[in-house]
């Protein structure tokens, strides 16, 4: 299928006409859309063994309607009672115990990703997941939280451009002027620049990452598999992360493009507000590692640790001045409260200055962290 015929579901939920202000957005970031698409597909995949169609359409159905996303949970059921009248027996989703462990693991990450732990992850093998069934699972519930997110922004997005609260895309306003800065005084309680910061649990110090389920074996990969390795991350083929991941390739060749997509994409918004939002939706969720992580490229980009240390003591209000105090916001209520998130929420990011472009920019950089923090938290844990 070419890609002008290709159904893209974003599109159609949202939903986004051809020649729309924010379709014509979206089309300004073609990687992220089209990667988007190519998760949805390898992660829906009829052909995809181990978890059958069914199960998989179920679980991303519990995850939608706990979440409050009506219309992406309407959009799962429909697709689950196609494939349950299906030609294919095996596209059902059989209730019994493996159904429920999928279900209940489902529901644990849904909305409260970090109360999943080690104990809720190994339920599943003992109930007869395989180690690449669990990889599909935990890929499919974070993708799921990703893709509802994503899908209300653009929402909220289209509502706003069409009551004009925002500019479109073409017409991308200037930044609004910076409030007037007061000489920075070195709050007695940071460490001094350069150092990390340890603060309320959180830390923009290095950390390391160990699985919890077993790792593919590079003497055992395939050729897809190494070269998959090698395009997701300069060190995926010494990092716990990526060879549990790896054991489902397509899958992660798929979000490695909509990650690096969303994060260094050139033009809109900043790499460091960009770093600042995945901070604060890894705050939101309580994943100590993306946090750390995304601290630590926010200060070497910024070149100053103030609005981490408000950050990690608590996220609502931080912000050193009006345009990342709306970002922050932003990306608190874009995690807490998916289906609360409509125009009025953007209201405060076009005052400050964002365009069309960068307000798609900070929606794709909360949502995808929606994603990458489940992984971490619910796949392994910080050391």
């Amino acid at each position: 299928m070419n890609d002008a015929a290709r159904p893209d579901v974003i599109d159609t939920l949202v939903p986004l006409a051809p020649g729309s202000a924010v379709h014509a957005l979206r089309g300004q970031r073609d990687k992220v859309r089209d990667a988007t698409q190519g998760s949805d597909e390898a992660i829906f995949d009829p052909a995809l063994p181990g978890l059958s169609l069914g199960e998989r359409l179920r679980a991303a159905q519990i995850v939608a309607e706990l979440s409050g996303s009506a219309v992406l949970a309407a959009h799962y059921a429909a697709r689950a009672a196609r494939a349950a009248h299906g030609s294919h027996a095996e596209h059902g989703a059989p209730a019994g115990p493996r159904l429920q462990a999928i279900l209940t693991f489902a529901r644990l990450l849904a909305v409260r990703p970090v109360e999943g732990d080690r104990a809720a992850l190994l339920a599943l093998p003992a109930a007869g997941l395989a180690t690449p069934d669990v990889v599909t699972l935990a890929q499919l519930i974070a993708f799921v939280a990703y893709q509802l997110r994503v899908v209300a922004g653009l929402q909220a997005l289209s509502e706003a451009l069409s009551q004009a609260e925002v500019q479109a895309p073409r017409d991308a306003a200037p930044h609004a002027p910076e409030e007037p800065a007061a000489a920075f005084v070195h709050p007695a309680h940071l460490p001094a620049p350069g150092e990390p910061l340890e603060l309320n649990g959180y830390t923009s110090r290095t950390l390391g990452w160990k699985a919890w389920l077993p790792l593919q074996d590079l003497a055992t990969a395939t050729p897809e598999q190494m070269e998959i390795l090698r395009t997701s991350h300069p060190k995926a083929t010494s990092s716990d992360y990526y060879l549990t991941l790896i054991q489902q390739p397509r899958i992660l060749q798929e979000r490695s493009v909509v990650f690096n997509a969303i994060m260094y994409a050139p033009g809109g918004l900043s790499r460091a507000e960009r770093e600042l939002a995945s901070t604060v939706a890894s705050r939101v969720n309580g994943c100590v590692y993306c946090a750390s992580v995304h601290a630590q490229r926010f200060e070497q980009l910024a070149r100053r640790q103030d609005v981490l240390a408000q950050v990690f003591a608590e996220p609502e209000g931080a912000g050193t001045n009006a345009r990342e105090r709306a970002i922050v916001q932003a990306a608190i209520d874009l995690t807490r409260e998916p289906a609360r998130f409509d125009a009025s929420r953007l209201r405060a990011l076009r005052e400050a200055g964002l365009t069309s472009l960068e307000m798609l920019d900070l929606i794709h950089a909360i949502a995808i962290f929606a994603w990458a923090n489940r992984l971490m938290l619910n796949l392994g844990e910080p050391v």
